[in-house]
């Protein structure tokens, strides 16, 4: 977002899951200032209007290995409810979907889109089928990241790690986590210039695949290979 003059301050978020990309997102965006709202495991979602409390949520699924629904238990004023794809009904500024493939369609993209959606950040490997990310294209004011540029953090993180691992060279989680911000604005950077460039301004989808391919062809270039 600070590549495009905004921030999480002040945003509901909604994140589906409640694993490892799921719980990792849901800290930075507080860290950032947002406020998520909602997260969900295979059974159902918890809602929280006064922002989930992360440390209920690490305590159920990293210590316990529990179902998310016995957040209700820690904190009572959260509603459960076992439609997981009702969990994009609720009104918010930010989506990242985190769980699985396809679990956003067309009927959920226009509930996201009617609600004011304003962001929709893909954190799962495609996780908006090909009619809801054809809904958030055609829509007016959301910006949709796809997964092939919004979730190249884990792998941009592995290559640091062997990186270091080779090196005996290890940095701190500040400085890794500093560099990986880094490499994310590049990448934004990156595929809003490549859509530009081609004719297709602000289509994020367009302008990853073109810089993804790029990338590829000059490695193949330099290689010699063709």
């Amino acid at each position: 977002m600070k590549e495009r003059g905004d921030s999480f301050n002040g945003k509901k978020v909604i994140i589906s899951g409640s694993g490892n990309v799921a719980i990792y997102a849901c800290q930075k965006v507080q860290q950032l200032g947002g406020k998520v709202i909602a997260m969900y495991d295979s059974n159902g979602y918890i809602y929280d209007e006064n922002g989930i409390d992360l440390a209920v949520i690490k305590e159920i699924k990293e210590v316990r290995r529990a179902r998310i629904k016995e957040y209700v238990n820690e904190v009572p004023s959260a509603i459960y409810n076992e439609k997981c794809e009702d969990i994009w009904k609720i009104p918010c500024d930010v989506a990242m979907p985190c769980a699985t493939q396809n679990e956003i369609n067309e009927e959920s993209a226009l509930f996201l889109v009617k609600n004011g959606v304003k962001y929709v950040a893909e954190g799962a490997n495609m996780p908006s089928d090909l009619n809801a990310i054809n809904v958030f294209q055609k829509a007016e004011n959301v910006v949709f990241l796809p997964a092939k540029a919004a979730n190249a953090g884990g792998v941009a993180t592995s290559a640091l790690e062997m990186a270091q691992s080779s090196q005996r060279f290890f940095r701190t989680f500040d400085e890794v986590d500093e560099m990986l911000k880094n490499i994310m604005a590049r990448i934004y950077r990156n595929v809003s210039d490549a859509a530009k460039k081609y004719g297709f301004p602000g289509n994020y989808v367009v302008g990853a695949n073109i810089a993804g391919f790029e990338k590829v062809a000059d490695a193949m270039m330099a290689q010699g290979i063709v």
